[in-house]
């Protein structure tokens, strides 16, 4: 016991002696991220026992068992497959804490069903590789007080972090200002459809094909309407769907308004020419406040780059007679 007791001890002394009073700290953070980095491989390679697949399997009944040949029916990448197996640590347990991030990268545009793990593991691993980069520029470069320890060896981690996360908020704003612009073109298309004979289905069909070249995220969420019809799934329900996955306003007012147009039995081409010319309307009004804002937005720049100038302009020959003057006495 003496000697693991001396053993320690020193250890402890050249952890102090090298990295400051924080060294110990520091080589128990280093030594955890060593064994998650052993015991990660291990946990996303991991074969399942194909007794223990029986199993659950007998245990689940034919409910379960049906459910596990849709599952397999599912087209699904081979990364997707090994996230699978250890999907209770990539997402969340919560129903509605799932449903809300499903949600949210369906709006950003990522509709596989492995996305909600692909993004945990990218916050985990881009962490992780955070981590480890500022702990070796900590290494590296000294530190002098724990203001430093947490810039140069924490900040990084934080950033790899909520990269993932801030780069689903843009793509999601990016996809919204997409569909939002685009709408009103598709709107026009659609009536004109409509108007040529062609069912609601058809004209969809029709509108996300010919929209795909300007605007593929808005033709991408049509077509998904499109399947979703052909596929037999209730037509109130596809809309209420697109509505709440787009998650544009626009598109939520054209879907109550197709929805009461078909319950109250009214004209759909009708009810599309009235919208339409709103959707028209409210593009020009955006256009003319954002002509309004350029004004507003553009003298800030101007009071830098023209003032100082148009001063010495005008004040420099002034001050520089004075200037020789005082000189001159």
């Amino acid at each position: 016991m003496e000697a693991i007791r001396n053993i320690l001890t020193g250890m402890n002394d050249w952890l102090v002696a090298t990295f400051g009073d924080l060294g110990p700290l520091i080589a128990v953070g280093i030594l955890g991220l060593l064994l998650i980095l052993v015991a990660l491989p291990a946990i996303m390679f991991r074969k399942q026992d194909p007794m223990e697949r029986l199993r659950d399997r007998t245990r689940s009944g034919d409910a379960q068992g049906s459910v596990d040949k849709q599952r397999a029916l599912r087209v699904r990448s081979k990364a997707d497959q090994r996230l699978e197996r250890f999907s209770q640590f990539l997402e969340p347990q919560n129903q509605d804490e799932l449903g809300a991030a499903r949600l949210q990268l369906m709006r950003a545009g990522y509709k596989s069903k492995g996305a909600v793990q692909t993004f945990h593991f990218a916050q985990f691993a881009l962490g992780i590789a955070g981590l480890l980069s500022g702990i070796g520029i900590l290494l590296a470069t000294g530190f002098e007080g724990p203001l430093e320890i947490f810039l140069k060896g924490f900040l990084p981690g934080a950033i790899g972090y909520l990269a993932p996360k801030y780069w689903v908020t843009k793509r999601v704003q990016k996809r919204e200002e997409e569909i939002t612009s685009g709408f009103p073109d598709a709107l026009d298309l659609m009536l004109v459809c409509v108007e040529a004979g062609q069912s609601l289905d058809q004209a969809i069909i029709r509108v996300a094909k010919e929209m795909r070249a300007a605007y593929p995220a808005l033709a991408e969420e049509f077509e998904l309407v499109a399947y979703e019809m052909k596929a037999g799934k209730e037509k109130t329900q596809v809309l209420r769907d697109f509505g709440e996955r787009v998650g544009v306003q626009d598109v939520n007012s054209f879907v109550t308004v197709l929805i009461q147009s078909a319950t109250f039995g009214t004209s759909v081409a009708e009810a599309l020419r009235v919208y339409a010319g709103e959707m028209r309307d409210k593009r020009v009004m955006r256009a003319e406040e954002k002509a309004n804002k350029l004004p507003t937005k553009l003298t800030l720049g101007t009071m830098m780059f023209c003032v100082p100038p148009l001063l010495i302009i005008l004040i420099g020959p002034s001050v520089y007679g004075i200037a020789v003057d005082l000189s001159g006495r």
